[in-house]
């Protein structure tokens, strides 16, 4: 919740300080590249240490880095806040793969999507009641009072965090210490590996990715926000409807994907693909609406798409990797996410200042671009079965391997 307080607390100093779409898309990226960066690493930490303790160690520094908002005062100071948020979400990069990878140690495997669909319904409607709460303590009582609100929270979650038992992982083996051990690089091409012998779980990890490419939304969001749907006097408030307009769809998505599919593999693949094709066809009614209540609507169908994908993937993937290899994995995960996200935006920010595309226009043209993954999916399953099928041998052996030592430290 609190950090939608201090997302729309961002977007509103810069839209204030430049009134620049370039510069909301530059903040997108400022968020999405470090988890590209500091990816392998925060894998591999993932699954060498504690993944509890690697939360609440990032949440308190979090706490910290976010009251350096507090100091950004003029344009010529939005260096600050870009740089004070790759610090932010490069913490956040270790905290996301260490909860996700977390989850099946916590819960069995019959709740996996329960558990899953609960997050992300918890995601959602703090989306919403941070996005329209946020917006209006923005408009009410300034950015500052977000920034120390978002800190709290911060704190909040750390003090959350250390009140839940996560079982011990099994032992790791003894091996010689060596440069790339150490730097986690020797790790890291392990987790390539498996994924490469492992077309399933490499398309399962490419979903979010593939999301992230009509990302640049989210630019586009504060931009109607601001200057087709304005609420009141402020863009805050405008901004922080739309997103909570979001954070419902995202709520409602898996509940009901979850009652129509249910839980059988074969299903949630499937609604994937579908989930896919409502996210385009939803954007591009969108960027034609023109009544604000239809505008959020038909904003809150398109991300249902969204949070189908987003659950059921993560579920395909928590069954489909062993958990030595998961939390490198998720980390993959996420990083290839936060490159396509960060690309998207960028490139849409660039469509709205540099070459003068109409909001309309982008939002349409993403909505289409959004249709490609949904066609994509559906054509390429069946390459998914044959090549598991032609695995070798040993590939196989060594999944029951790691299993069965997952099983026996559970027991």
């Amino acid at each position: 919740m609190g950090d939608w307080f201090d997302t729309i607390a961002l977007y509103t100093i810069i839209l204030n300080l430049t009134g620049s779409g370039r510069d909301v898309g530059l903040l997108l990226v400022a968020r999405f590249v470090p988890s590209f960066f500091f990816g392998p690493l925060s894998g591999v930490v993932s699954d060498r240490f504690s993944r509890r303790t690697i939360m609440i160690v990032s949440d308190v520094l979090r706490a910290v880095v976010v009251l350096g908002f507090l100091f950004v005062r003029r344009a010529d100071q939005l260096w600050i806040i870009y740089v004070l948020t790759v610090i932010q979400l490069g913490l956040s990069t270790f905290f996301e793969p260490a909860k996700t990878a977390a989850i099946p140690s916590i819960v069995e495997d019959r709740e996996l999507v329960a558990a899953n669909a609960i997050s992300s319904v918890t995601w959602s409607v703090m989306l919403t009641l941070g996005a329209a709460i946020g917006g209006l303590i923005t408009g009410w009582f300034g950015t500052d009072a977000a920034f120390v609100l978002d800190a709290l929270s911060y704190v909040l979650s750390a003090v959350l965090i250390a009140s839940i038992r996560v079982p011990k992982r099994a032992k790791r083996k003894r091996q010689k210490l060596s440069v790339g051990k150490t730097l986690g690089i020797t790790e890291t091409i392990e987790g390539i590996r498996y994924v490469k012998n492992r077309p399933r779980v490499l398309a399962y990890l490419l979903v979010k990715p593939a999301w992230g490419l009509g990302g640049g939304i989210l630019t586009l969001l504060a931009v109607f926000g601001e200057k087709i749907f304005p609420v009141g006097r402020s863009a805050a408030t405008g901004i922080g409807v739309l997103f909570a307009a979001r954070g419902i769809g995202t709520a409602v998505g898996p509940i009901v994907a979850r009652r129509l599919a249910g839980e059988g593999k074969k299903r949630m693949e499937a609604s994937i693909g579908i989930a896919f094709l409502i996210g385009g066809a939803f954007y591009i009614a969108f960027g034609t609406s023109t009544s604000f209540i239809f505008a959020l609507v038909v904003l809150g169908i398109a991300h249902t798409g969204g949070s189908i994908l987003w659950v059921f993937s993560t579920v395909l993937l928590q069954r489909a990797v062993a958990d030595s290899f998961r939390g490198r994995v998720f980390a993959a995960e996420l990083a290839l996410l936060t490159l396509t996200m960060a690309a998207s935006n960028y490139t849409t920010g660039e469509l709205l200042d540099r070459f003068g595309v109409g909001p309309r226009v982008v939002t349409i043209g993403i909505g289409i671009f959004f249709l490609f993954p949904g066609v994509v999916w559906f054509l390429t399953r069946q390459l998914w079965d044959r090549e598991e099928k032609e695995r070798p041998a040993e590939n196989i052996l060594s999944d029951h391997h790691e299993l069965s030592v997952v099983h026996q430290s559970v027991e």
